[in-house]
């Protein structure tokens, strides 16, 4: 049963694991709010077009949407600066050009002001670490870090819990749990190039279209 005013600020991408996270939040019995970030990334208005669609879909209680200008004047990601190119020839070792510094660390910031403001009492990001591409603000360490000081630096009747649903998991996990949930995978958008056709050789979309295969299922996206 729902508990009344049981909310989770979901910070929503877009693409396929934040959405999960999101209707998997829903299916716990949150009220969704839900909360996007413009940063001047190379796919903007694809993703803001594909959050608009999943927040139709899910339901949300209320949805911010918020321009983050400075990253562009910070640069130093593939994803933003357009002088860089977006790495297609598949995962390594080292951290890859896409990493935007400290993003999910600035990001659970806001979102902590924003969920404090609402009265939720937990916060969703869809990191994912094993099959993810190396970030260092991806991992189960940094996120649990990150709630101990969200809390020590908010009142003190405010404790929010940080869910990390997906961060152990495989992608293609990821895509069979959203067909279990019934989540709009269609509505989603994980690559890193284009906007109207995914380009599928970019990291993002090795990964989604690897994890489509394994789960025996075919991607209802429009590539190249």
């Amino acid at each position: 049963m729902k508990i009344k005013n049981k909310k989770a600020l979901c910070i929503m991408s877009g693409g396929m694991d934040s959405t999960l996270s999101a209707y998997m939040m829903r299916e716990e019995g949150y009220e969704i709010i839900a909360l996007h970030f413009n940063y001047s990334q190379l796919t903007q208005n694809k993703e803001l077009e594909c959050f608009e669609a999943i927040c139709d879909d899910l339901g949300v209680y209320k949805k911010y949407n918020l321009d983050l200008d400075f990253f562009s004047k910070i640069g130093a990601s593939a994803l933003i600066d357009k002088e860089m190119e977006v790495p297609t020839s598949g995962l390594g070792d080292e951290v890859p050009s896409t990493y935007v510094p400290f993003r999910n660390g600035i990001f659970l910031s806001i979102a902590a002001a924003i969920a404090e403001k609402e009265g939720a009492s937990a916060l969703s990001i869809g990191v994912v670490e094993e099959d993810g591409s190396g970030y260092p603000d991806c991992t189960d360490t940094f996120i649990k870090s990150m709630q101990t000081s969200i809390n020590l630096g908010t009142k003190d009747e405010t404790i929010l819990e940080i869910k990390m649903p997906l961060v152990h998991l495989s992608k293609s996990q990821i895509v069979q749990a959203s067909l279990d949930l019934a989540v709009p995978l269609h509505l989603t958008w994980s690559c890193y190039k284009n906007e109207l056709k995914a380009c599928g050789v970019c990291d993002s979309c090795r990964l989604r279209l690897r994890g489509f295969k394994l789960a025996g299922v075919r991607d209802q996206i429009a590539y190249e």
